[in-house]
């Protein structure tokens, strides 16, 4: 029998199975690859990357990951709020200024003044529910930080809006995966104090790129990784859990004393058939939004405009925002070193036109869109590919909250949950419950030892 088998070799899974490294764990993954929504991969002194881009930094659990790992990360230098919008690239200057500053109707700089006057009282509000209380354990301070505002949508917050208005919203809301309309007010709230105060957030890059973290964790533990195994079922019996899958055209069963699910929300809820049904029926009403993303790498010799911006929102584009995986080798580096990797990302509503579509039409929608936003970006391009992902990432919507308590709930068992779906900061999120389902997992495994019966031979060697 196993010490723990963890399902799911994303960023969460990969987490438990660090902090379990030293005992008989097995990690099962269905894909070819680890990392899940973390996928990168070098291209010399740059990465494409595809999924989840920045990471906590300070007295996080993920700074503590690579501290342990030995895995390096940098602070986003430069730009994180930049804008391109109707024919003006805007990367420097005040968020709030930045209506005034592109072109637009007086109605919608008008309707963009009062909903923007709205939604930063209601920050200064957010940021009193975010700071942590004297005491406070995470799990108060989540459950405060979903109840926020958590009654109604974003949309009927700010009201109805004109086209320019709205699409000014967009890029900062929707990176949720979710439309203005399906995300809770709070959430979205909450995403405009993370880009209006980074450095309370996910403010730090790992470098080589976020992979670099998932496949030295993978690379550490060998074997125990398991790819191309697709966990159907999972079972609790009297001290012990059963797992099933698939791999290499076979059906296999394992056991073990206990098991971390680090799967999404609906996979946990299909194949862990019998855990209490409250907590099923909150895993079967957790909300994923589609995404779809491209890397692309150019061969330019020269600065450009963008180099020292990390992110420049692109309202009424194929795609929200696109993100300068450059920007911390070119801000840190001595010498501008030619090339530059970029990240576009299409939300909600823009992944939804793109998935059926074939690459070659997604990236010519995207090159075109680039070219106009980003000055010299023409003629530079050298690489490019896209990834689609239907089921992206989970989102905030109204009565969210709700569901926590029977989400986090302390339970008698050997099961235990992971993802990033439990939280609100996403790759935090995901490090951190992977670490807290390691930790109880310890300690079954040690209350497993101090319950087992001493043999006589072990009896006898100890005098």
């Amino acid at each position: 029998m196993r010490d723990v088998i963890i399902v799911g070799g994303g960023l969460a899974g990969l987490s438990a199975a660090w902090r379990l490294r030293h005992t008989d764990a097995l990690l099962l993954e269905a894909d070819d690859r680890v990392g899940g929504r973390v996928h990168s991969e070098r291209r010399g002194a740059h990465w494409l990357n595809w999924g989840g881009h920045v990471y906590a930094g300070g007295d996080s659990a993920t700074s503590w990951l690579l501290d342990s790992t030995g895995v390096d990360s940098a602070e986003v230098p430069g730009s994180l709020s930049g804008l391109s919008m109707n024919g003006r690239l805007l990367t420097r200057g005040r968020v709030e200024t930045y209506p005034l500053r592109v072109p637009m109707s007086w109605n919608d700089r008008l309707h963009m003044a009062r909903a923007g006057i709205k939604v930063r009282a209601a920050v200064a509000r957010y940021a009193k529910v975010l700071k942590r209380r004297p005491g406070e354990d995470d799990a108060g301070r989540q459950q405060r930080i979903y109840d926020f505002m958590n009654d109604r949508s974003f949309a009927d917050f700010v009201g109805e809006l004109p086209p320019d208005a709205k699409a000014l919203f967009e890029p900062t809301v929707t990176r949720s995966s979710a439309n203005l309309d399906q995300i809770a007010a709070g959430a979205g709230i909450g995403y405009f104090s993370l880009v209006w105060n980074i450095g309370g957030g996910l403010n730090r890059n790992i470098l080589g790129g976020p992979s670099t973290l998932t496949e030295s964790i993978a690379a550490a533990l060998g074997d125990r990784v398991q790819l191309g195994a697709a966990v159907h079922e999972v079972v609790q019996r009297d001290g012990s859990v059963v797992v099933r899958y698939h791999q290499d055209g076979r059906d296999h069963e394992v056991q073990a004393r206990a098991v971390v699910l680090a799967t999404q929300a609906h996979v946990t809820h299909r194949i862990a058939v019998d855990l209490d049904r409250d907590l099923r029926e909150a895993l079967s009403r957790i909300e994923y939004g589609p995404f779809v993303s491209a890397a692309f790498l150019t061969g330019e010799t020269t600065p450009r405009r963008w180099d020292d911006s990390y992110a420049i929102a692109t309202p009424k584009r194929s795609f929200s925002v696109v993100l300068n995986m450059s920007n911390v080798v070119h801000g840190y580096g001595s010498e501008r070193i030619p090339g530059s990797s970029l990240m576009t990302f299409s939300p909600a509503n823009q992944a939804r036109a793109l998935l059926d579509l074939d690459d070659d039409d997604i990236l010519r929608r995207y090159t075109e869109d680039l070219s106009a936003v980003l000055p010299g970006f023409a003629g530079t391009l050298t690489e490019a590919h896209v990834r689609r992902w239907p089921q992206g990432s989970p989102y905030s919507f109204p009565g969210r909250g709700l569901l926590q308590p029977a989400l986090t709930r302390r339970r008698g068992g050997r099961v235990f949950l992971a993802g990033d779906y439990l939280g609100t900061l996403y790759t935090e999120t995901a490090v951190r419950t992977g670490l807290t389902a390691a930790q109880n997992v310890r300690s079954v495994l040690a209350d497993t030892a101090a319950s087992a019966p001493t043999s006589p031979d072990a009896l006898t060697s100890a005098f």
